[in-house]
């Protein structure tokens, strides 16, 4: 038997109130609550439990950058950083770098390489536009290589391609034939690529001043949408949007606004009012303020860069510079822990060789001069140098002039030792008035040497217990003789020299704790400071320098041979230490034209040991780039980037706006 319940109607439920005690009615509205309670926790604990946080598409984002754009241009961007900024977003490469700072295919599909890296076939994707929606083929490629190998143009990229063959295998396919096999040539590929239909009617001449170079037209990931300029014609903010047509990874932001300022005061005030929402600062920047640095609406950044200040030792300027064990003495007297916090305040890394083992994953060299004082001076000791009065190391080198008075020299005699001697006592107008050379020993010329006895009677005539000159050149006024005429019978050779440095505050306060530093191991620094220009102008270029504090800036690839090899010590190369060393240079050719990563790897740990022995330079710190940006903005991966504007490489991981999806099912 079955009994059939059925549920309350809404009457019957009316009336539920009516026949329960007030007691029994609060408790029943209780667990109805409860109940109801449960199920929403419930509910909302299986929707977390289920479901995920992702990027959304939305929001927008405000950058500030100090500096004005000039060429939105790949073939002239790199002389301007605001421009690198902008052509990283408007265009695209070949090649890429991605997050992790490693180069892969950007526009191009696929890359084959032949003849052991001496040729170089790209074949581009298909289908991508500009995005004025006019199609991307090889054409533009060759046309952008082409445009940067005419000497017309001037662009900075040149070097880069010189040499290289350009050919047209297909209107996808494109054949680089280089003369000598590169294992850096894809960096080269990074570059950003030019539409040829917009600029082929600009004369080669005239691209640089063409209005287009602030029209960009680009295949990346955003495109302009209108810019603002002063009454000066100075770009002070422009808007990007997104390119809908992008054939990679479509970016979550929709916008990006630029925000271009003549100083960093204005860019941080900027800032502070809220008109932007990220921006950089270097390491040792002032503005680093209590304020800014315990801001919890923003985080602080820091990517690597490859590149390393350090102090380059020119011996063809500094004689005392050309002994090894001068300037390892050097390595070893700088504590570059102190000039790492005191100058950057901590934000970097100490350099140990110019391959940086930290960046690009190599051993350390066998080498490293940990600052030890003591050793510092042990081998400043063995190169033969003492400290002087003033505390300052110096040797003494004893010469030998190539003439000297040996014999005696006296009245009436005739000879070339006369002659000699009258031409050393013509300097002296006031010993000899005459100046008469004959190379007879007559009376003007006794008369010559009395007054030279008695110009130096504390040496000549005092010792002998004279009180008039002789007139006759015996022992005493011989050897004065030769100290004066043929110079001294010593040389002095102090260490001191210059210290060449860019006027910037880092480099100042830098230059100040090496002069410090040295000042304790017995060394003497002047530091010279110039402008950026004057210092290329009229320092670098010709190298007119002893030792000079600066800047290097490398590659994804440890590419030596520009810094380092001895085909590169005159301008427009870079080794500016005037560094030679055969064993060197065959390496770094070696290194060059080696694809094999595990022999590069080998070969350049080997170069890193030898130029560490040889100390041609000091290698001090290679500073963090620092980004400062509101929480706000997510999906920031920091690594290493090459240049400041490769932390755009990854904006299109980067959001704002998120939503919830449910997570896929295991089943």
């Amino acid at each position: 038997m079955f009994i059939k319940y059925k549920f309350p109607s809404k009457k019957q439920l009316g009336q539920l109130f009516k026949v329960l005690s007030l007691k029994e009615a609060s408790a029943f509205l209780v667990f109805v609550f409860m109940f109801l309670g449960g199920l929403f926790l419930l509910a909302t604990s299986l929707y977390f439990q289920y479901t995920k946080i992702v990027p959304a598409k939305g929001g927008a984002y405000a950058e500030g950058v100090v500096g004005f754009p000039r060429w939105i241009n790949p073939i002239f961007s790199p002389s301007n950083s605001a421009d690198q900024d902008l052509t990283e977003l408007i265009f695209s490469g070949l090649m890429k770098y991605d997050s992790e700072g490693k180069i892969v295919p950007d526009l191009a599909e696929k890359y084959e390489v032949f003849e052991d890296g001496k040729v170089w076939d790209f074949t581009i994707k298909e289908n991508v536009l500009w995005h004025d929606g006019q199609p991307l083929n090889i054409d533009d490629v060759i046309f952008t290589l082409k445009t940067i190998q005419d000497s017309e143009v001037k662009s900075p990229l040149r070097p880069n391609w010189l040499g290289v063959e350009i050919e047209r295998v297909s209107d996808y396919k494109v054949r680089f034939t280089l003369k000598n096999p590169s294992s850096v040539f894809l960096e080269n590929c990074v570059l950003k690529i030019m539409p040829k239909h917009i600029w082929e009617k600009i004369m080669p001449k005239n691209f640089s001043l063409a209005d287009l170079n602030l029209q960009p037209t680009g295949t990346g990931p955003y495109k302009l949408k209108k810019s603002f300029k002063t009454a000066e014609g100075k770009i002070t903010s422009l808007n990007l949007i997104e390119n809908t047509q992008y054939y990679g990874q479509k970016p979550s932001i929709p916008e990006i606004s630029f925000f271009f300022f003549d100083s960093e005061e204005a860019m941080v005030l900027a800032f502070e009012n809220k008109q932007i929402q990220g921006f950089s600062l270097p390491p040792d920047s002032p503005l680093f303020s209590e304020n800014l640095a315990k801001n919890q609406s923003i985080e602080i950044l820091s990517f690597s860069l490859p590149r390393y200040f350090a102090i380059f030792l020119n011996p063809k300027i500094s004689k005392v510079l050309e002994e090894k064990e001068v300037r390892q003495a050097l390595n070893y007297g700088t504590d570059k822990k102190e000039i790492l916090e005191k100058v950057l305040n901590g934000r970097g890394k100490i350099v140990l060789s110019p391959v940086l083992p930290d960046i690009y994953k190599f051993n350390e060299p066998k080498e490293s001069y940990q600052f030890d004082k003591a050793k510092a001076e042990e081998l400043l000791a063995k190169a033969g140098l003492t400290r002087n009065e003033s505390g300052i190391m110096e040797r003494v080198i004893k010469k030998t002039p190539a003439s000297q008075f040996k014999k005696d020299i006296k009245p009436g005699d005739n000879s070339s030792d006369v002659k000699e001697l009258q031409q050393c006592l013509a300097k002296d107008t006031a010993i000899y008035p005459s100046g008469s050379v004959t190379g007879y020993f007559g009376q003007s010329t006794k008369e010559a040497v009395m007054k030279f006895q008695e110009k130096y009677r504390t040496e000549i005539l005092d010792p002998a217990g004279l009180k008039n000159g002789t007139g006759t050149v015996l022992s005493s006024t011989r050897k004065k003789l030769n100290e004066i005429c043929f110079g001294a019978p010593e040389e002095k050779i102090s260490l001191e020299f210059s210290l060449t440095i860019v006027d910037q505050p880092a480099s100042l306060k830098t230059a100040e704790l090496i002069k410090k530093q040295w000042q304790d191991i017995g060394v003497k620094v002047e530091i010279e400071k110039f402008d950026v220009s004057t210092l290329e102008k009229n320092a670098i270029k010709p190298r007119n320098f002893s030792s000079l504090l600066f800047g290097e800036v490398l590659g994804s690839s440890p590419d030596l041979f520009p810094f380092w090899h001895s085909s590169q010590k005159k301008d427009p190369g870079l080794n500016l230490a005037n560094y030679e060393n055969k064993a060197s240079d065959k390496l770094m050719e070696e290194i060059r034209q080696t694809l094999d990563e595990n022999t590069r790897k080998e070969k350049t740990e080997m170069f890193q040991n030898l130029l560490m022995e040889d100390a041609p330079a000091i290698f001090l710190y290679n500073p963090d780039y620092l980004y400062i940006i509101s929480k706000e903005v997510k999906g920031i991966k920091t690594g290493m980037i090459t240049l400041p504007s490769e932390r755009f490489s990854g904006i299109s991981n980067w959001y704002i706006k998120t939503k919830r999806i449910f997570k896929p099912s295991n089943i």
